[in-house]
């Protein structure tokens, strides 16, 4: 058996993993910033570089402890080369290409958004794994999948396995940024995602409705625009400043999910694809989780969601990701550089 060996550090998390390449994670370990950046409302950019410096090589130090492995036993290391912060993207990638000389190990660039993408196809050797048959699932290409985080909402066609195509993408905030400024608005605190899911659950999402952006273009039919809900709970909450706030958050996330769900299912439809996944930070969402699977079902198709822990960002799916690329030896030198800008599928639409 081969084992990678995933470093990440494209914002706020660092992290490393040791997964063999059949899927099985042997360790996932993670340093997170959430406590230090939660004083600012929000990630700063020098402040997480110089954290992923203080704790990138006790976390890989960990993963490899925790795996029982040496860097002997690892086979190939791979690396968030973007899209993210360059500073923290930089630090990551500057320990993955350094343990790639020394030991002389093949280095592996991968992109963020696949990673999550491969959350999916990863599972932890000692909990179980996410398919039955005693193997993690493998991707039944083609597929759909919905990546929404704080950075990130599109809709992804795979065509084949590591061939990538936009359908459909925010042409404004990402879902998960406009629950951050939800939860500022409503004075929640940070990071707002789980927090605006937590309250949503005890309020009526039918106390007040929010209109869902339009967008007519043939050419982005499945496009999302989610700066216009942000504002219109901000109208309201300055309007109403009595709502309850469990209300304002279970109507904004109903609106929410109704948009992401509206767009994913009619790509599924248009493009015949019988699976549809979901990854990103946002796939923690309860009640996007929940409806996914039951939309889907109607249609008669399967939805697949990751783990709850491997939803945020995480070096396992990065190792997941890279798995193809192993076995295909689509190898990088070590002069790569990061791409913070980096889309996946090279931004290229049907």
């Amino acid at each position: 058996m081969d084992y990678i060996l995933g470093i990440e550090t494209s914002c706020d998390e660092t992290a490393a993993a040791v997964v063999d390449t059949s899927g099985l994670i042997y360790s996932n370990i993670i340093a997170s910033q959430i406590d230090t950046h939660k004083d600012y409302g929000g990630v700063i950019p020098e402040l997480a570089s110089r954290l992923h410096v203080e704790a990138i090589n006790i976390t890989i130090e960990q993963a490899l402890q925790k795996a029982a492995k040496t860097m002997t036993d690892i086979s190939a290391i791979a690396v968030t080369q973007g899209p993210g912060l360059l500073g923290a993207l930089l630090i990551g990638l500057q320990a993955a290409k350094t343990l790639a000389y020394i030991h002389q190990k093949p280095l592996i660039a991968v992109n963020h958004l696949e990673g999550h993408i491969f959350a999916n196809f990863v599972a932890d050797k000692h909990t179980g794994l996410p398919e039955p048959g005693g193997r993690p699932a493998q991707a039944p290409c083609p597929f759909l999948c919905l990546i929404v985080s704080g950075g990130h909402t599109q809709i992804v066609l795979a065509p084949e396995a590591g061939v990538y195509q936009t359908v459909g993408q925010t042409i404004d905030d990402a879902a998960g940024e406009a629950y951050d400024k939800v939860a500022r608005i409503l004075q929640l605190g940070y990071p707002g995602g789980p927090l605006v899911d937590r309250l949503a659950q005890s309020g009526n999402p039918d106390a007040l409705k929010f209109s869902k952006a339009r967008i007519r273009a043939p050419e982005s039919e499945f496009d999302f625009s989610f700066s216009g809900l942000k504002t219109s709970v901000l109208n309201y909450h300055r309007k109403y400043p009595e709502a309850k706030p469990a209300d304002i958050c279970a109507a904004f996330q109903k609106t929410a999910v109704d948009m992401l769900l509206e767009n994913t299912l009619a790509a599924a439809e248009l493009y015949n694809v019988q699976h549809i996944y979901l990854a990103g930070g946002v796939a923690a969402n309860h009640t996007l989780r929940r409806t996914l699977t039951a939309e889907s079902a109607k249609q008669g198709r399967q939805a697949h969601i990751p783990e709850l822990a491997l939803c945020t960002d995480n070096a396992a799916m990065i190792a997941g990701a890279a798995i193809h690329k192993w076995q295909k030896k689509e190898f990088a030198g070590l002069n790569i550089q990061a791409r913070p800008g980096w889309e996946l599928g090279y931004g290229t639409r049907l």
